[in-house]
């Protein structure tokens, strides 16, 4: 595999940092990762596809990108421009896109408003957030503001060293050797040991979520050849409408694989050969820019 290479992208005055693997002349496909993650997480991944070229982004806050200014949020919408603005500075005018969790949700939102730019969508473990009830507007906005100053200013926690805070990683959903591979590039030195390079303001409430309609209107937008892959001991397979929401969009398919949520750094050869079977069945279909 060729060496990683390392990229840095001015977008809005904010520098927003990735890493890509791969054939740089092979088929384009943008990573985003889940929540509290990095471009690591689709290391792993890319080993089994050098003849693509993979990009991930930090997504905001996380990484080695830039917190976002005091005044804005971390609403899934508001990642959409600075992806496209990533995409336009890569010279992409077409590509495949995979989103793992909040990444993937993510990637939903990207493919269903602007589906001229995604060739193919891959999804790991999330499809679409939890819908919102009307009359659960109020209380979610409020949760917004409250938890808007109180993360806002609170005070990152400090490890003594770096194997400290893999164990607390591992701890919540992650085997040791994929814990320690995020927690390098999410971890900067301070006084007293290690704290988190993410913004907390991460851990807020949105200020608001889609609504039923919301989302079954994102599927049906989905025109795309689409994967989603669950994990059998992920976050979401006994969800019941998932099922539902598959069958909204135009070309998706559904398939469980062995494992839990990142499965895809976990036991990374369980994802590998539903992707490639999905690669090569809509390869004819797609034609990449």
């Amino acid at each position: 595999m060729a060496p990683v290479r390392e990229y840095n992208w001015l977008v809005n005055g904010l520098n927003y940092a990735g890493l890509g693997w791969g054939d740089p002349e092979g088929t384009p496909t943008l990573c985003l990762h889940g929540w509290l993650d990095n471009a690591l997480s689709f290391q792993a991944l890319a080993a089994y596809f050098p003849e693509r070229y993979f990009v991930a982004p930090d997504l905001s806050g996380h990484g080695h990108s830039d917190w976002r200014s005091a005044d804005a949020n971390y609403n899934i919408y508001d990642d959409l421009p600075e992806l496209l603005a990533i995409a336009d500075q890569l010279g992409w005018q077409q590509f495949d896109l995979i989103g793992h969790s909040r990444g993937a949700i993510i990637a939903s939102l990207l493919a269903a408003t602007c589906p001229q730019r995604i060739s193919r969508l891959v999804l790991i473990d999330a499809l679409a957030p939890p819908p919102i009830e009307p009359a659960d507007f109020v209380d979610q906005l409020g949760r917004f503001l409250r938890q808007k100053k109180q993360y806002s200013e609170r005070k990152q926690r400090v490890y003594a060293t770096e194997a400290d805070a893999v164990t607390v990683r591992a701890e919540r959903d992650l085997a040791q050797q994929s814990a320690a591979l995020l927690v390098g590039r999410n971890l900067r030195a301070c006084e007293g040991g290690f704290t988190w390079r993410t913004d907390p303001r991460l851990y807020s409430a949105s200020a608001t979520k889609m609504g039923r309609e919301e989302i079954r209107a994102v599927m049906n937008a989905l025109t795309m050849p689409a994967l989603l892959i669950l994990a059998e001991q992920g976050m979401i397979s006994k969800d019941p409408r998932i099922d539902q929401l598959v069958a909204l969009a135009q070309q998706m398919q559904r398939v469980d694989v062995p494992g839990g949520h990142h499965v895809h750094m976990d036991d990374a050869v369980q994802v590998v050969e539903p992707l490639q079977r999905f690669y090569s069945e809509t390869e004819a279909v797609c034609e990449v820019y």
